[in-house]
């Protein structure tokens, strides 16, 4: 079974900025593209940083407020110094947040929930730009066919099980010799790219819940 990974799902044709982008020139771009962030690299065109509306929205913010305050807090001191750069280096923020090429799609997205961004810049071995993965781009992995979702979900449970799918959802069908066998189909099933729910309708011989669920005493010879 082929685990998917930002590869498959990102958007090569990356707009990006240099850090010596204006500020006019970036609420440009992100008006004009509909974007609500964009990468910023260096002459090497590695990473160095994301410009967001928010980072933008400093100048207007803070409009007039140029003299700092007794006990101000970090967050506020950084505000007001993005509310008066005028290039993308200066507003960008930074380190970025960005995954390496390869990265399963699941560890992208608890990288995006983790930190609570929209979008991931992918990165290749150098920090160099190559694509860029939103949390739409996760999703389309839900969108695979019924009978490649089948066939993976087949590859993996070794048991004799069948499996029919219906819209990402997988019905598991057959007998198998126990609990613990059903239960491991299912478990396998869950991991197939694709995959939305499980119904599990195996049955089986013998109950071993007891003897493998948490709290199980297990003997040591």
């Amino acid at each position: 079974m082929k685990t998917w990974t930002v590869d498959d799902v990102m958007t090569q044709a990356v707009v990006s900025v240099r850090e010596t982008a204006s500020y006019r020139e970036l609420v440009d771009l992100l008006i004009a593209r509909h974007f609500s962030a964009v990468p910023v690299v260096d002459e090497e065109h590695r990473v160095s940083g994301v410009v967001s509306e928010t980072d933008l929205l400093r100048k207007i913010q803070y409009a007039g407020d140029d003299q700092p305050r007794l006990f101000e807090r970090r967050s506020r001191r950084t505000g007001r110094a993005k509310a008066s750069a005028g290039t993308a280096a200066d507003l960008m923020s930074t380190p970025p947040v960005v995954v390496a090429a390869g990265t399963p799609l699941a560890a992208a997205a608890r990288t995006l929930d983790d930190h609570k961004v929209k979008r991931l810049p992918v990165v290749d071995g150098s920090g160099r730009l190559i694509g860029i993965v939103t949390r739409g781009d996760l999703l389309k992995v839900h969108l695979r066919p019924d009978d490649d979702i089948r066939r993976d979900v087949l590859s993996v449970v070794l048991e004799p099980v069948g499996a029919e799918v219906h819209r990402g959802t997988v019905t598991l069908t057959g007998r198998v010799d126990r609990w613990s066998a059903a239960d491991r189909a299912e478990h396998l099933a869950r991991q197939v790219p694709g995959v939305a729910d499980i119904v599990n309708a195996l049955t089986y011989d013998f109950d071993d819940s007891g003897l493998t669920g948490p709290g199980a005493i297990i003997a040591v010879a």
